[in-house]
C-alpha cells in the first residue's frame, strides 16, 4: 500500500549532467534500487502530521536509467509547497487567510519568496484525478502497466521533444475549436513548463496509487482491469475530432475519459 495512494505525478527527468557538480555528486550516489517514490510520499505524510516550513536544503530525487545514462527528477519540495500555499491563498478572501495559515508560516514563505520564484519544479502532482492534457503528451505505445508489491501501476514515459510536439498539436486543436480560453491557457502553461528543461529530458506520468482505484472501478464495470484503460486513446480521439471539426467524435473521446476518472474521484468521498 502506498503512503499517499491518492496522488498522481507528472515528472521531468533531466540528464545528470544538466545539474550543478554538487548536485551531480549527490544524485549519482543514489542507488537505482532505492524506492524514492515511497520515500517522497512518507516525507509528505510527515509534513502533514508535523507541519513545518520547508527550507532551501538538500532534497531527494527520483532516478531512472535510460540507455546507460542517468536521469534525475528532484523532488523540489520547497518550491512545490510554496506554490501550494500561493494557490490556497488565492482561493480565499484575504480577510480569512490568517485563520488557516499561521503568521510564522507566512513569514517563512515570505523569506523564501525571492529564492523560490525563479525555481521551476520538476514535478507536478494531482490528487484523485489526472488532467486530460497530461494524456496528450504520450502515445499508447509509451504506456507501461502491471502490478507490483504496491499494487497496480501505470507509467507513461516519452522524450521531452515528443511531449512538446504533441502538446503544441493539442493546443492548436483546442484553439481552433474553442478559441482563447481556460483550456487553451492550461496547455500554454504546460508548454511553457516543458520548455524550461533540458532538450534531452524524459517526461513521465505516473498514476501512482490512482492506478489501484482505477483498476477497481474498471473491474466493477465488468472489464478486465487496467488493460482496459484507454485514457491516452480517448484524448487522441477527442483531439482528432476537434482538429477536424467533428464534434461528435471529440465528445465521444472526452466523455469516455471523464466518465472513467469521475469514478476514481468518487473514491475520495467514500474514504
Amino acid at each position: 500500500m502506498r503512503p499517499t495512494p491518492y496522488v498522481a505525478s507528472l515528472r521531468i527527468y533531466e540528464p545528470l549532467d544538466a545539474f550543478t557538480p554538487a548536485d551531480q555528486l549527490r544524485w549519482d550516489s543514489i542507488s537505482l534500487d532505492t524506492d524514492t517514490k515511497k520515500e517522497e510520499e512518507l516525507r509528505a505524510l510527515q509534513h502533514v502530521v508535523l507541519p513545518e516550513p520547508p527550507t532551501i536544503q538538500a532534497d531527494g530525487a527520483h532516478i531512472i536509467d535510460c540507455n546507460n545514462k542517468r536521469f534525475v527528477s528532484p523532488w523540489s519540495t520547497a518550491r512545490r509547497c510554496w506554490s501550494a500555499v500561493e494557490d490556497f491563498k488565492s482561493s480565499l478572501p484575504s480577510s480569512v487567510i490568517h485563520f488557516f495559515l499561521p503568521e510564522s508560516l507566512e513569514d517563512a514563505f515570505s523569506d523564501l519568496d525571492g529564492e523560490l520564484q525563479n525555481k521551476v519544479p520538476h514535478i507536478i502532482s494531482e490528487t484523485w484525478m489526472i488532467p486530460p492534457r497530461c494524456f496528450a503528451l504520450f502515445s499508447p505505445a509509451e504506456r507501461l502497466r502491471g502490478n507490483s508489491t504496491d499494487g497496480a501501476f501505470t507509467i507513461m514515459r516519452t522524450e521531452i521533444a515528443s511531449a512538446k510536439k504533441r502538446c503544441i498539436t493539442a493546443h492548436a486543436a483546442v484553439r481552433k475549436a474553442f478559441g482563447p480560453g481556460p483550456v487553451e491557457e492550461e496547455l500554454i502553461q504546460l508548454i511553457n513548463w516543458l520548455n524550461v528543461f533540458h532538450s534531452q529530458s524524459i517526461v513521465e506520468c505516473d498514476y501512482g496509487g490512482l492506478a489501484s482505484y482505477l483498476e477497481q472501478s474498471i473491474i466493477a464495470d465488468g472489464e478486465s482491469g487496467l488493460e482496459s484503460d484507454t485514457s491516452i486513446e480517448d484524448v487522441e480521439l477527442s483531439l482528432q475530432g476537434l482538429a477536424t471539426g467533428d464534434g461528435a467524435l471529440a465528445s465521444q473521446g472526452y466523455e469516455r475519459l471523464v466518465k472513467r476518472w469521475r469514478k476514481v474521484a468518487a473514491f475520495q468521498q467514500a474514504m
